[in-house]
């Protein structure tokens, strides 16, 4: 038997039953309509003491899920209460037997959308709660746990959806079947929405970045501060808001220095060509020493590199043990006073671009 069939019976039998229940007497009526308002003040009460129970519990610190069942008791719907309770109070009007399928197919759909609040605000609650604790110390777990929790409310609402079909009595094969069909067509036709789809997938399940990270797109560079389904966002460092998408994002080649353990520094030294022999052969020593004299660095090497135009060129190698830029900077600023004032002691000139023309 088909679905508009079925539907055309269940629409029979629904006007046959309301005239029946037209037909109950009044007092008949009153009963059941003084059941319905008992049963649904009954409700009410038992959702707010709950609600009260578990807000004074979360206050006392007596546990997380005390926090949780606050928040997903306080997603009970007025209206669904009332559905149930005028169900409740319709079983009292004498109903035929082909009414009583379709009260109970009401008060089913009605309590499976009510499960499904419920069990979405207890996914909210909880990613929130994971969100603001481990913020600053697990934000590669916020990201995934974001993502996941969108993926887990995503599935409980299609879940509700198919058992609502179903006990409606509609074939949820069929309508299975047919979806897969036609969400071919839609991929077909919404590559780039999917591609961005996958790619957020990618970096929440990889994570070449997380929130918080400073990274180097090309030559766009900047925070974290969003990983979306379609975008993610960074917040440059002159204030304005950079947006990517996710699929040319993860095709870029990134530059994460967010989780830079070391930073490597490389820099040069220019003397001029009339430099006695001896101090040339000390220069390095000097170099070396300058940059030893400071914290948080490991020196690697201070040479003289080679003849440049105008200038004798020494370059100095070393690592800073800390991926702040405003450390680096700090450090580089001793060192070149250091070296300022030893070359100032030593009479060694620093080099500047020049040339010599010798005329016969």
């Amino acid at each position: 038997m088909s679905f508009i069939q079925t539907l055309q019976q269940d629409i029979v039998a629904f006007l046959q039953s309301a005239w029946d229940v037209v037909k109950n007497n009044f007092h008949t009526w009153l009963i059941a309509l003084a059941a319905a308002v008992v049963v649904f003040f009954l409700l009410r009460l038992t959702r707010s003491l709950l609600v009260h129970y578990a807000a004074r519990m979360a206050e006392r610190e007596k546990g997380d899920w005390f926090h949780d069942l606050e928040c997903v008791l306080r997603r009970t719907k007025t209206w669904i209460l009332l559905i149930l309770a005028a169900c409740c109070g319709s079983l009292l009007l004498g109903l035929p037997e082909n009414a009583l399928p379709i009260v109970g197919k009401v008060a089913v759909v009605s309590l499976l959308i009510q499960a499904a609040l419920w069990a979405n605000a207890l996914v909210v609650s909880a990613v929130k709660r994971f969100a603001e604790r481990r913020k600053e110390t697990d934000p590669a777990g916020v990201t995934t746990l974001s993502s996941l929790g969108f993926v887990g409310r995503l599935a409980i609402w299609t879940a509700v959806a198919l058992l609502a079909v179903a006990n409606l009595g509609i074939d949820v094969t069929a309508m299975v079947a047919g979806f897969g069909i036609g969400g071919i067509a839609v991929a077909l036709a919404a590559q780039n929405i999917l591609g961005d789809l996958f790619a957020s997938a990618s970096i929440v399940l990889d994570k070449p970045f997380v929130l918080g990270d400073f990274i180097v797109v090309d030559d766009k560079k900047g925070v974290v501060e969003y990983i979306g389904l379609k975008t993610t966002r960074l917040r440059s460092l002159s204030g304005e808001q950079l947006v990517f998408s996710n699929a040319d994002l993860l095709k870029s080649r990134l530059h994460n220095y967010k989780r830079m353990y070391e930073r490597r520094v490389v820099f040069t030294i220019d003397v001029t060509y009339d430099t006695p022999c001896e101090k040339v052969s000390a220069i390095s020593a000097m170099l070396r020493e300058a940059v030893e004299s400071q914290k948080r660095i490991r020196f690697d090497r201070a040479h003289f590199a080679r003849f440049g135009e105008s200038a004798l060129i020494f370059e100095v190698v070393f690592y800073v043990l800390a991926a702040e830029y405003g450390v680096y900077m700090d450090i580089q600023q001793a060192i070149n006073l250091a070296i300022l004032r030893r070359f100032t002691d030593e009479n060694i000139e620093f080099a500047f671009p020049s040339r010599t023309v010798y005329q016969r």
